[in-house]
């Protein structure tokens, strides 16, 4: 299989033109094909010489993805499942904001973490994706905005996987999207998470990014993250709080911590209180999730007034935290519930 020319950056592109025996201007000439007009095929590219759009097809493939399945919610919450060339399907979602929209994206297929609550970890990791398959999840998002004259304002990297499980082809894809040559996605308004593989996190810390940083917390204390999020027995919640202190004092940079309600679960008064005392200090804000209602998880959604008065604790103890406003719920919004719903196949354990 050639690699995706997706998975180029500007530079890579412009030492392998230059290695035909071109100037490196038609790199850019080839990243405003790729990514301003969009086009599906080399032979596109009018103004590139034609002896160098036939090396670029004999190199590279221009990545597409096949759609499966499109569902769009009342709210306009549109998500994909879309068919990568080997078979295996990924899911994207385009969400709509009053700032914009925002896409979120998929970094592997399956994922081996194995959070008890979330579907995207249902038949295992798969493979990894190249940095081209996600940069094509954005592209082809935008593709559909285009016909409605709309754009992508914004990237959560929060889809199926773990990003920081593929790190190298992350920080790739985070530079493509965010060159002003490609797709122009402003640093400040992509967003990472990670359900907490700390070596990962210093790494991160020291690449200096102005990239948004999440982490997927889900319980105040070790023995709850344990039972919720099996990684917490590799990386456990002390250590991984040492390495959210490292980047806050690193980059300057605030860090949202995302606390999904699972109903009697974690989502007591007396849970508040721990998590207040567990992040007090720390330059950052709390993401409450009532969780959407997954048929192979057995978690049951916290009552509305549940939600509120965790949120209330909350702030009571001087915790930025915000309840997030929930799109999608009448499609199959949850992470890796399209996917497990129509390619049980590839999703069964």
């Amino acid at each position: 299989m050639k690699p995706s020319i997706y998975s180029m950056r500007l530079e890579d592109l412009q030492s392998w033109v230059e290695q035909q025996g071109e100037k490196p201007f038609r790199a850019t000439q080839i990243f405003e094909w790729l990514y301003k007009k969009r086009v599906t095929s080399f032979e596109d590219m009018t103004n590139i010489p034609k002896a160098l759009r036939e090396r670029l097809a004999e190199h590279f493939v221009i990545t597409t993805l096949k759609t499966l399945v499109q569902q769009t919610s009342k709210d306009g919450t549109m998500k994909f499942l879309f068919e990568l060339h080997d078979g295996y399907s990924i899911e994207t979602v385009l969400m709509r904001h009053d700032y914009g929209n925002s896409i979120c994206v998929t970094t592997q297929v399956g994922c081996r973490i194995g959070c008890t609550f979330c579907a995207s970890t249902l038949g295992g990791l798969k493979r990894n994706l190249q940095a081209g398959e996600i940069v094509a999840q954005v592209v082809k998002v935008q593709k559909a905005l285009d016909e409605t004259n709309e754009r992508v304002s914004s990237i959560v990297v929060m889809g199926i996987g773990e990003p920081f499980d593929n790190y190298d082809e992350l920080i790739k894809f985070l530079k493509i999207v965010n060159h002003p040559k490609g797709l122009h996605i402003g640093a400040r308004h992509i967003t990472v998470s990670t359900s907490g593989i700390i070596p990962k996190i210093y790494k991160f810390a020291d690449e200096n990014m102005q990239i948004n940083f999440a982490i997927s917390l889900h319980a105040p204390n070790t023995e709850l993250r344990s039972k919720l999020m099996p990684i917490n027995r590799a990386y456990k919640l002390p250590e991984l709080m040492e390495a959210v202190r490292y980047y806050i004092e690193k980059t300057g940079r605030r860090v949202t911590f995302e606390y999904g309600l699972f109903g009697g679960v974690n989502d007591q008064i007396e849970h508040a209180e721990e998590l207040a005392e567990l992040i007090k200090g720390l330059k950052c804000h709390v993401n409450l999730i009532p969780v959407n209602y997954v048929p192979e998880r057995n978690y049951v959604r916290t009552p509305r007034e549940q939600i509120f008065a965790f949120e209330k604790m909350l702030k009571k103890h001087g915790i930025n935290v915000t309840i997030r406003r929930e799109q999608g719920h009448d499609i199959d919004a949850a992470c890796g519930q399209l996917r497990a719903k129509e390619r049980k196949e590839e999703t069964k354990a």
